[in-house]
C-alpha cells in the first residue's frame, strides 16, 4: 500500500480501558446506533412513499438521512463490537477504507446541509421563482454535486495517506481510524501532509459554513418586512436545519479552532458527532415539522391496517 510497510495490522486503543466501562458503553451505544438506523431509515421510507412530501426540502432531507446512516455505519458498528473485545485490531487496508468512507460521507453531509440552506433561501426570499430555480433536475444535480464533492475530498486524503510508510509502532490512539492518529504512526515527517489534509478539510468546512451563515443572514434580513405570522412560519422551516447545522459544525469548531488539548477530549467529542448527532437529526426534523409528523402517522396507520387485514 505505502512505500515501505512492515505494519499490516493496527491495534485500536479504544475510548476507555476499563472493561466494566466498556461494557457499560456497549449497553449505551448499541441502542443509539439502532435508533440512528431506524430513525433515519424511517425518514427515507416516509419521504419515498408519501405524496405530500414531494418538495425539494424533503428530497434533500431523505438523502441527508441516508448519508447519516452511512456516515455512522463506517465507525459505530466496529466501535460497538470492539467494546466487547480485549484486543481491538484492524488491518491497514481496512483502516484506510474506514478513513475514506468516513470523510466521503462526512463531506457529502456538509455539502448537503449547504444545499438545504440554499433551498430555504430560495423558498423564503424568492418564492415566486422557487419551483423554477429548485426544479427536480436542479435538485438532482445539486445532490450529485454533493456526492461528487465528498468523493473528490476523500480521494485526495487517501492519495496522501497511501504515500506514507508504516513500519511501527502500530497502536492507533483512537477508537476508529482517522487521519491525524494514523499520521502519528508513519515512519516519516508528516508535517507537509498534515497541512495539506487540514487545508483540504478546512477550506471545504469554512467555505460551506460561510455559505450557510450568508444564506440565513439574507433570510433574516428579508423577514423584517413580513408579518409576525409570516416570520413565524418561515423561521419554523429553518429552525430544524439550523439546529442540525449547529450540532454538526459545533464539534468541528471545537476540534480545529481551539488551542491543543488532551486527545481524550478529542475522542469524546468524536463520539458525539459519529454516534449521537446522526441519531438526533431525525428526531429534530420530525418533532418540528408538521407535514413530516402527518406523513409518519399516515404511514404508521397504513402499516397497522395492512397488518390487521
Amino acid at each position: 500500500m505505502a512505500r515501505t510497510n512492515n505494519v499490516t495490522e493496527l491495534i485500536i486503543a479504544g475510548l476507555f480501558q476499563d472493561p466494566e466501562v466498556q461494557r457499560a458503553c456497549f449497553v449505551v451505544f448499541l441502542p443509539v446506533y439502532l435508533a440512528t438506523v431506524v430513525g433515519n431509515g424511517l425518514i427515507v421510507l416516509t419521504v419515498g412513499v408519501s405524496q405530500s412530501l414531494r418538495a425539494p426540502m424533503y428530497f434533500f432531507l431523505s438523502h441527508l438521512s441516508l448519508v447519516e446512516i452511512s456516515y455512522s455505519s463506517t465507525v459505530v458498528p466496529k466501535f460497538i463490537t470492539d467494546l466487547l473485545s480485549e484486543i481491538k485490531t484492524i488491518s491497514l487496508e481496512g483502516c484506510v477504507a474506514q478513513i475514506f468512507f468516513f470523510h466521503f460521507f462526512g463531506v457529502a453531509e456538509i455539502f448537503l446541509l449547504t444545499v438545504m440552506a440554499y433551498d430555504r433561501y430560495v423558498a423564503i426570499c424568492k418564492p415566486l421563482h422557487y419551483t423554477t430555480v429548485m426544479s427536480r433536475p436542479v435538485c438532482r444535480r445539486l445532490l450529485a454535486a454533493s456526492w461528487l464533492g465528498g468523493f473528490f475530498h476523500s480521494t485526495v486524503q487517501i492519495i496522501i495517506t497511501l504515500q506514507l510508510p508504516f513500519c511501527g509502532p502500530n497502536v492507533i490512539d483512537h477508537y476508529f481510524c482517522d487521519l491525524h492518529p494514523l499520521f502519528k504512526l508513519a515512519c516519516a515527517d508528516t508535517s507537509v501532509e498534515g497541512v495539506v489534509v487540514l487545508a483540504n478539510s478546512g477550506l471545504i468546512s469554512v467555505f460551506s459554513f460561510l455559505l450557510l451563515v450568508s444564506s440565513y443572514v439574507v433570510i433574516l434580513l428579508s423577514l423584517r418586512n413580513r408579518s409576525a405570522e409570516g416570520r413565524r412560519k418561515a423561521l419554523s422551516t429553518c429552525a430544524s436545519h439550523l439546529t442540525v447545522v449547529a450540532l454538526f459544525f459545533g464539534p468541528a469548531i471545537f476540534l480545529y479552532m481551539r488551542p491543543a488539548s488532551t486527545f481524550t477530549e478529542d475522542k469524546l467529542v468524536a463520539v458525539f458527532y459519529t454516534a449521537v448527532t446522526p441519531m438526533l437529526n431525525p428526531v429534530i426534523y420530525t418533532l418540528r415539522n408538521a407535514e413530516m409528523k402527518i406523513a409518519l402517522r399516515r404511514l404508521w396507520g397504513r402499516n397497522v391496517n395492512s397488518g390487521v387485514e
